[in-house]
């Protein structure tokens, strides 16, 4: 199976390992699987010490090596759990410019929707409109009763972010040593913008 488009290659009858990524489009951006061209631009943006500064390991930057590991992780994410992140491009310019989708690996607090732009996009409302679309997928297509963001209670940007889709705090949860405010919503509670 090639990983990256999530095509059997051989095993007939068998299901995919990987299921077949959607692609969701807005007005300006497309999310999308992961494709071996998007690594430069992935460890790009985790070298970046202010992208970085709220995501675990501080602002720490990430050589290639583990940007790659991750990625993988990623892509392995959908495999195992169904869903996963999407990278983000620009649809006028095809440009990567983040992630955006849902964690929910074992022992996670629950399903939770987190995104991470490349610093040159922030401020332009992507954020939100990647997290929205990515939220109303989950609600009408995966039907998921509730989706979560584990936000640091410094990070104003992503408190907007949770705040604009929908979510609400929903308390404090101690994540692997660190204490994040939980947003959430419930499928009930949503509704489309």
């Amino acid at each position: 199976m090639d990983l990256f488009s999530g095509k059997t290659l051989s095993g007939e009858g068998e299901a995919p390992l990987i299921p077949e990524v959607p692609i969701l489009e807005t007005e300006r951006l497309r999310l999308r699987s992961f494709r071996r061209s998007d690594i430069d631009d992935y460890a790009a943006l985790n070298a970046d010490p202010e992208v970085l500064r709220y995501l675990g390991g501080g602002a720490q930057s990430w050589d290639r090596g583990r940007s790659w590991r991750h990625m993988a992780f990623l892509l392995g994410h959908w495999q195992l759990g169904g869903a996963g992140m999407w990278a983000v491009e620009h649809r006028e310019t095809s440009m990567f410019i983040g992630v955006i989708g849902f964690a929910a690996p074992e022992g996670w607090p629950g399903f939770e929707l987190a995104w991470t732009l490349v610093r040159r996009w922030w401020g332009h409302g992507y954020a939100t409109e990647g997290a929205r679309a990515a939220l109303d997928y989950a609600f009408t297509v995966w039907k998921k009763d509730r989706v979560i963001s584990l936000i640091y209670p410094e990070n104003r940007a992503s408190i907007r972010v949770a705040e604009r889709i929908g979510e609400s705090q929903q308390g404090y949860v101690d994540h692997y040593g660190r204490e994040m405010m939980c947003y959430g919503i419930d499928r009930k509670n949503y509704v489309t913008v």
